[in-house]
Protein backbone atom coordinates (compact mmCIF):
# COMPACT_ATOMS: atom_id res chain seq x y z
CA UNK A 1 0.00 0.00 0.00
CA UNK A 2 2.82 2.38 0.89
CA UNK A 3 4.55 1.70 -2.41
CA UNK A 4 1.37 2.52 -4.34
CA UNK A 5 0.91 5.79 -2.48
CA UNK A 6 4.54 6.68 -3.09
CA UNK A 7 4.20 5.93 -6.80
CA UNK A 8 1.01 8.00 -7.11
CA UNK A 9 2.58 10.90 -5.19
CA UNK A 10 5.70 10.80 -7.33
CA UNK A 11 3.61 10.73 -10.51
CA UNK A 12 1.54 13.68 -9.35
CA UNK A 13 4.71 15.58 -8.54
CA UNK A 14 6.05 14.97 -12.03
CA UNK A 15 2.80 16.10 -13.63
CA UNK A 16 2.61 19.31 -11.62
CA UNK A 17 6.20 20.14 -12.51
CA UNK A 18 5.20 20.23 -16.20
CA UNK A 19 2.85 23.18 -15.70
CA UNK A 20 2.82 26.51 -13.93
CA UNK A 21 3.89 30.08 -14.46
CA UNK A 22 7.57 29.17 -14.81
CA UNK A 23 7.21 25.90 -16.73
CA UNK A 24 9.19 25.54 -19.95
CA UNK A 25 6.86 22.67 -20.89
CA UNK A 26 3.79 24.93 -20.98
CA UNK A 27 4.92 27.39 -23.68
CA UNK A 28 2.99 30.57 -24.42
CA UNK A 29 4.76 31.60 -27.62
CA UNK A 30 6.68 30.22 -30.63
CA UNK A 31 10.16 30.70 -29.14
CA UNK A 32 9.20 28.78 -26.02
CA UNK A 33 7.52 26.14 -28.21
CA UNK A 34 10.83 25.64 -30.05
CA UNK A 35 12.64 25.12 -26.74
CA UNK A 36 9.96 22.74 -25.44
CA UNK A 37 10.07 20.76 -28.70
CA UNK A 38 13.85 20.51 -28.41
CA UNK A 39 13.49 19.23 -24.84
CA UNK A 40 11.04 16.52 -25.90
CA UNK A 41 13.19 15.50 -28.86
CA UNK A 42 16.25 15.27 -26.61
CA UNK A 43 14.27 13.21 -24.11
CA UNK A 44 13.10 10.82 -26.83
CA UNK A 45 16.61 10.51 -28.26
CA UNK A 46 18.18 9.78 -24.89
CA UNK A 47 15.35 7.34 -24.19
CA UNK A 48 16.12 5.47 -27.42
CA UNK A 49 19.79 5.14 -26.47
CA UNK A 50 18.87 4.01 -22.95
CA UNK A 51 16.34 1.53 -24.32
CA UNK A 52 18.93 0.07 -26.68
CA UNK A 53 21.43 -0.36 -23.85
CA UNK A 54 18.79 -2.03 -21.64
CA UNK A 55 17.80 -4.43 -24.45
CA UNK A 56 21.41 -5.45 -24.95
CA UNK A 57 21.84 -5.88 -21.19
CA UNK A 58 18.73 -8.06 -21.04
CA UNK A 59 19.98 -10.22 -23.90
CA UNK A 60 23.29 -10.75 -22.11
CA UNK A 61 21.47 -11.89 -18.93
CA UNK A 62 18.68 -13.98 -20.45
CA UNK A 63 20.27 -15.35 -23.62
CA UNK A 64 23.43 -17.27 -22.77
CA UNK A 65 26.18 -16.88 -25.33
CA UNK A 66 24.76 -13.73 -26.81
CA UNK A 67 27.44 -11.50 -28.29
CA UNK A 68 30.32 -13.94 -28.07
CA UNK A 69 30.94 -13.68 -31.80
CA UNK A 70 32.02 -10.07 -31.24
CA UNK A 71 35.24 -9.31 -29.40
CA UNK A 72 35.30 -6.90 -26.44
CA UNK A 73 36.99 -4.33 -28.66
CA UNK A 74 34.31 -4.84 -31.28
CA UNK A 75 31.59 -4.26 -28.68
CA UNK A 76 33.25 -1.03 -27.57
CA UNK A 77 33.44 0.23 -31.15
CA UNK A 78 29.94 -0.90 -32.12
CA UNK A 79 28.23 0.04 -28.85
CA UNK A 80 30.22 3.17 -28.13
CA UNK A 81 30.36 4.65 -31.63
CA UNK A 82 28.21 3.12 -34.34
CA UNK A 83 25.01 2.69 -32.34
CA UNK A 84 24.69 6.12 -30.63
CA UNK A 85 26.24 8.25 -33.40
CA UNK A 86 23.13 8.38 -35.67
CA UNK A 87 20.95 9.45 -32.74
CA UNK A 88 23.47 12.02 -31.48
CA UNK A 89 23.99 13.49 -34.97
CA UNK A 90 20.23 13.80 -35.46
CA UNK A 91 19.84 15.49 -32.07
CA UNK A 92 22.71 17.88 -32.75
CA UNK A 93 21.34 18.81 -36.17
CA UNK A 94 17.89 19.48 -34.78
CA UNK A 95 19.30 21.46 -31.85
CA UNK A 96 21.39 23.67 -34.15
CA UNK A 97 18.38 24.30 -36.39
CA UNK A 98 16.28 25.36 -33.40
CA UNK A 99 19.12 27.57 -32.19
CA UNK A 100 19.23 29.36 -35.54
CA UNK A 101 15.50 29.95 -35.31
CA UNK A 102 15.73 31.31 -31.78
CA UNK A 103 18.35 33.92 -32.70
CA UNK A 104 16.24 34.98 -35.68
CA UNK A 105 18.53 33.77 -38.46
CA UNK A 106 15.63 32.09 -40.28
CA UNK A 107 12.99 34.57 -39.24
CA UNK A 108 11.78 37.64 -41.10
CA UNK A 109 8.90 38.57 -38.83
CA UNK A 110 9.06 42.29 -38.01
CA UNK A 111 9.63 43.51 -34.47
CA UNK A 112 6.45 45.00 -33.00
CA UNK A 113 7.99 46.59 -29.89
CA UNK A 114 11.36 47.20 -28.26
CA UNK A 115 12.14 47.17 -24.56
CA UNK A 116 15.25 47.84 -22.52
CA UNK A 117 15.59 45.60 -19.47
CA UNK A 118 18.01 46.75 -16.76
CA UNK A 119 18.87 44.50 -13.84
CA UNK A 120 20.42 45.27 -10.48
CA UNK A 121 20.50 43.60 -7.08
CA UNK A 122 17.72 42.43 -6.88
CA UNK A 123 15.23 44.01 -9.25
CA UNK A 124 14.29 44.56 -12.87
CA UNK A 125 13.46 47.88 -14.52
CA UNK A 126 12.00 48.15 -18.02
CA UNK A 127 12.11 51.13 -20.38
CA UNK A 128 10.17 51.56 -23.62
CA UNK A 129 12.23 53.54 -26.17
CA UNK A 130 9.54 53.37 -28.88
CA UNK A 131 7.23 55.54 -26.79
CA UNK A 132 7.58 59.28 -26.15
CA UNK A 133 8.88 60.29 -22.78
CA UNK A 134 10.98 58.10 -20.55
CA UNK A 135 8.52 55.58 -19.18
CA UNK A 136 10.08 53.00 -16.86
CA UNK A 137 8.23 50.21 -15.07
CA UNK A 138 9.60 48.44 -12.02
CA UNK A 139 9.10 44.69 -11.79
CA UNK A 140 6.51 44.47 -14.58
CA UNK A 141 7.27 44.18 -18.29
CA UNK A 142 4.48 45.23 -20.64
CA UNK A 143 4.42 43.76 -24.15
CA UNK A 144 1.92 43.47 -27.00
CA UNK A 145 0.56 39.97 -27.57
CA UNK A 146 0.83 38.38 -31.00
CA UNK A 147 4.00 40.20 -32.05
CA UNK A 148 7.76 39.89 -31.70
CA UNK A 149 9.27 41.98 -28.90
CA UNK A 150 12.98 42.72 -28.89
CA UNK A 151 14.40 42.99 -25.38
CA UNK A 152 17.83 44.56 -24.85
CA UNK A 153 19.21 43.34 -21.54
CA UNK A 154 21.98 44.78 -19.39
CA UNK A 155 23.07 44.96 -15.75
CA UNK A 156 24.14 47.72 -13.37
CA UNK A 157 26.27 45.54 -11.08
CA UNK A 158 26.89 41.81 -11.47
CA UNK A 159 25.90 39.21 -14.07
CA UNK A 160 22.21 38.37 -13.93
CA UNK A 161 20.12 36.31 -16.35
CA UNK A 162 16.85 37.35 -17.99
CA UNK A 163 14.42 34.45 -18.39
CA UNK A 164 10.71 34.15 -19.14
CA UNK A 165 10.33 30.35 -19.33
CA UNK A 166 6.96 30.34 -21.09
CA UNK A 167 8.00 32.88 -23.74
CA UNK A 168 11.69 32.41 -24.61
CA UNK A 169 15.07 31.14 -23.58
CA UNK A 170 17.27 32.89 -21.06
CA UNK A 171 20.02 35.36 -21.80
CA UNK A 172 22.70 36.86 -19.56
CA UNK A 173 22.53 40.44 -18.34
CA UNK A 174 26.17 41.59 -18.40
CA UNK A 175 27.42 44.85 -16.84
CA UNK A 176 28.46 47.37 -19.51
CA UNK A 177 27.15 45.22 -22.36
CA UNK A 178 23.79 44.73 -24.10
CA UNK A 179 22.48 41.30 -25.02
CA UNK A 180 19.34 40.85 -27.11
CA UNK A 181 16.56 38.28 -26.85
CA UNK A 182 13.27 38.06 -28.72
CA UNK A 183 10.05 37.09 -26.99
CA UNK A 184 6.52 36.60 -28.22
CA UNK A 185 3.27 35.82 -26.41
CA UNK A 186 0.57 34.22 -28.52
CA UNK A 187 -2.29 35.52 -26.38
CA UNK A 188 -2.77 38.27 -23.78
CA UNK A 189 -2.07 37.22 -20.21
CA UNK A 190 0.44 37.25 -17.38
CA UNK A 191 3.71 35.34 -17.48
CA UNK A 192 6.41 34.89 -14.87
CA UNK A 193 10.02 35.96 -15.28
CA UNK A 194 13.07 35.30 -13.13
CA UNK A 195 16.78 35.84 -12.83
CA UNK A 196 18.36 32.52 -13.77
CA UNK A 197 21.92 33.34 -12.67
CA UNK A 198 22.83 33.21 -8.98
CA UNK A 199 23.65 36.79 -8.03
CA UNK A 200 23.67 36.96 -4.24
CA UNK A 201 21.45 36.55 -1.21
CA UNK A 202 18.43 38.18 -2.89
CA UNK A 203 18.59 36.01 -6.01
CA UNK A 204 15.57 33.84 -5.14
CA UNK A 205 13.30 36.89 -4.98
CA UNK A 206 14.54 38.53 -8.19
CA UNK A 207 11.40 37.94 -10.18
CA UNK A 208 9.22 40.01 -12.46
CA UNK A 209 5.86 39.83 -14.19
CA UNK A 210 5.19 40.04 -17.92
CA UNK A 211 1.83 41.48 -18.90
CA UNK A 212 0.93 40.77 -22.51
CA UNK A 213 -1.78 43.14 -23.73
CA UNK A 214 -3.97 42.97 -26.80
CA UNK A 215 -2.21 44.94 -29.58
CA UNK A 216 -4.99 47.55 -29.75
CA UNK A 217 -4.72 48.33 -26.02
CA UNK A 218 -0.94 48.02 -25.54
CA UNK A 219 -0.04 51.66 -26.19
CA UNK A 220 -3.10 52.86 -24.35
CA UNK A 221 -1.97 50.95 -21.26
CA UNK A 222 1.57 52.32 -21.42
CA UNK A 223 0.30 55.87 -22.05
CA UNK A 224 -1.91 55.50 -18.97
CA UNK A 225 1.09 54.32 -16.94
CA UNK A 226 3.12 57.26 -18.22
CA UNK A 227 0.35 59.62 -17.11
CA UNK A 228 0.31 58.00 -13.68
CA UNK A 229 -3.05 56.24 -14.04
CA UNK A 230 -3.63 53.33 -11.62
CA UNK A 231 -3.59 49.77 -12.94
CA UNK A 232 -7.03 48.50 -14.00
Amino acid sequence: MFHRLAAVSFGALLLTSCSGDLSTLEPGGPYAVAIADLWWIMLIGSGLILGLVLVLLALVFFKPGFGRRLSPKGWMIAGGLFLPIPVLVALMTYGMAQGEYLIGAWQREPVMARVEARSSMWRWDFRYPDLPGNLTTDGTLHIPAGGVVEVRVTSDDVVHSFWIPRLAGKIDAVPGHETVVRIKADVPGRYGGICAEYCGIGHAGMRFIVEAHAPETYRQRLNALSAGAPAP
